[in-house]
């Protein structure tokens, strides 16, 4: 049996954690430049809010209801995350964290009355410890386990865990999905299905085997095996080496400058690298775009990009900048407003497999790689991760309209609450 733990409204959860008054009331989150609402509880939901809408058109909608409004703390929802997996992990073996708030795990061969029990133990021992309430799903496949989840989060009745362990409440569930709520059914998919009479995920469940397996792609084809009971979709707890990494960002303020364009960077080549060093790997070639702001019909448009090839796979960040620096510059044009800047880094190997230059001393190459191992080792002790960093580093939250922010109450000392 595989179980999902989903935590209900998470951003919202989270922010309800620490400012109870919140409970039952109406709360939305924000994206970055507090540009669309992400998440939303119930009492909004009510209120006609939907996630997407963008915060300028419900303004109005908010100011009326009095909405609490909140801008994304990721830092905050990323900690509190942390905690949830930590307990799960304490109760449970073999996790796979699917998402910020999902995680698989296996019940292995559980299939006697008391596997609910168990369920509802999970639920309300992370409830208790990290205050974010959750629900759960179990079935014998991932797919199904996500539809029970949903089952959970919406019905009181299940007392936040829904079981699917036969046939019966198989079919029951699937005729109550509709099919662009399955999980693998992609956008395109869930649109196209209704127009040839498949509904529910019943309907594609009862679809014959030669039919799928003639028309759709094997991903599709999993997808349906998972909705009839057939596990196709392993636990993988490991997390999976990126062939790719892109850190990239949306400007709260325009920049205008070579200057400031050259710290927001610096400030993604940085995190970039840091995450390649977390998976023990190197990059071969680091990308730089810009772009203007499409949406502003009244102002010039331009957007680049440029490459630059490294002369030995690394996962040095001063490296790394400079060729992005110089990438940056071969691109750049005086005179535009720029809304959004990235850099990608590509040709990703494992740090065991690096073809060494001939033009860089073994010894050259062991102090740079110390350096990186000694900043990332004081960092991962900060609260704030980035003591130690390039000059020109400049923190995301600055580059970001963010004017609604709740305070970093798990994660920086000034902000841990005080009792009076």
């Amino acid at each position: 049996m595989v179980g999902l733990i989903d935590c209900n409204n998470f951003f919202v959860s989270c922010e309800r954690v620490f400012n109870p008054g919140l409970m039952r009331k109406p709360v939305i989150v924000l994206s970055n430049n507090d540009g669309c609402a992400v998440a939303l509880s119930e009492e909004a939901k009510a209120l006609g809010i939907k996630r997407g809408d963008p915060y300028f058109k419900i303004r109005h909608i908010c100011d009326s209801n009095l909405v609490t409004v909140y801008s994304g703390n990721h830092k905050l929802y990323s900690d509190m995350s942390s905690r949830v997996m930590a307990t799960l992990a304490s109760l449970t073996s073999n996790i796979e964290v699917y998402s910020v708030d999902e995680a698989f795990f296996d019940l292995g061969n559980m299939t006697d009355g008391h596997i609910e029990d168990k369920g509802r133990f999970i639920v309300k021992k992370i409830r208790r410890d990290t205050g974010i309430p959750t629900s759960m799903g179990i079935a014998h496949t991932k797919t199904l386990a996500k539809i029970a989840a949903r089952f959970a989060k919406r019905y009181h009745g299940y007392r936040c865990v829904c079981l699917i362990d036969d046939d019966n409440k198989r079919r029951k569930a699937l005729s109550l999905t509709p099919i662009e709520n399955v999980w693998g059914i992609g956008r395109k998919l869930g649109k196209k299905l209704p127009a040839t009479g498949v509904m529910t995920a019943l309907d594609f469940a009862d679809i014959p085997y030669s039919t799928i397996h003639k028309e759709f792609n094997i991903t599709t084809e999993r997808t349906w095996r998972e909705l009839n009971g057939e596990p196709c979709v392993d636990m993988t707890p490991e997390e999976t080496e990126k062939k790719q990494i892109c850190c990239s960002r949306s400007f709260g303020e325009m920049i205008k400058t070579l200057d400031g364009l050259t710290k927001a960077i610096a400030t993604f080549t940085t995190i970039a690298a840091r995450k390649l060093r977390k998976q023990n790997s190197c990059a071969s070639a680091i990308s730089v775009f810009i772009q203007s702001n499409r949406f502003r019909n009244d102002m010039e448009q331009y957007s680049n990009s440029a490459i630059r090839i490294m002369e030995e796979s690394t996962a040095d960040t001063s490296m790394l900048l400079n060729a992005a620096i110089k990438a940056l510059e071969s691109i750049f044009r005086h005179g535009i407003s720029y809304k959004r800047a990235g850099v990608i880094l590509s040709g990703i190997v494992n740090d065991t497999l690096v073809q060494p230059s001939l033009f860089i001393s073994q010894d050259k190459r062991e102090r740079r790689n110390n350096l990186m191992k000694i900043i990332d080792t004081i960092n991962a002790s900060s609260a704030t991760h980035d003591t130690i960093h390039i000059a020109s580093y400049e923190p995301v939250s600055q580059l970001a309209r963010h004017e609604h922010s709740s305070r970093l109450y798990t994660t920086s000392i000034k902000d841990v609450i005080k009792i009076k």
